[in-house]
């Protein structure tokens, strides 16, 4: 396996981890009869994001964030391993978004201003030259 790849998996898992620091405060300050619910708006009137606490609030955005932010690494992540393009460059490239992912996390949940942003463009940047340096 390259070491992008390995970084993948370890980001998928960082989903979870996400998922879990997300969802443990949201249940106990919704109740499981809200999120457990099909969460329609005639039922809800405002989005669950919108009925917990701020930081609850910013770990359900960061949940989300990592998501977006994942299909673009998985893309950089694919490309560079099925052209067997995998070098030391685009692996501490992937290990960077990794880094800032997970520092993302407490970025987000304690409003670090203007750190979070940083964070989430090194990530982005670590993304962007996987690509570029598989494209050229």
């Amino acid at each position: 396996m390259t070491p992008e790849l390995t970084v993948l998996a370890l980001a998928a898992l960082l989903q979870v981890v996400q998922f879990a620091l997300m969802a443990i405060p949201a249940n106990l300050e919704l109740g499981v009869g809200k999120t457990a619910s099909p969460r329609d708006t005639s039922r809800l009137k405002t989005p669950l994001v919108e009925q917990v606490s701020d930081r609850t609030g910013r770990l359900m955005r960061a949940f989300t964030n990592h998501f977006e932010a994942l299909i673009l690494f998985t893309i950089a992540v694919v490309v560079v391993s099925v052209s067997d393009q995998s070098t030391g460059f685009t692996a501490a490239c992937a290990w960077i978004y990794l880094g800032a992912r997970v520092l993302y996390i407490p970025a987000y949940a304690f409003g670090w201003v203007p750190w979070r942003s940083f964070i989430f463009f090194v990530g982005l940047l670590a993304t962007t030259l996987m690509i570029l340096a598989a494209l050229f």
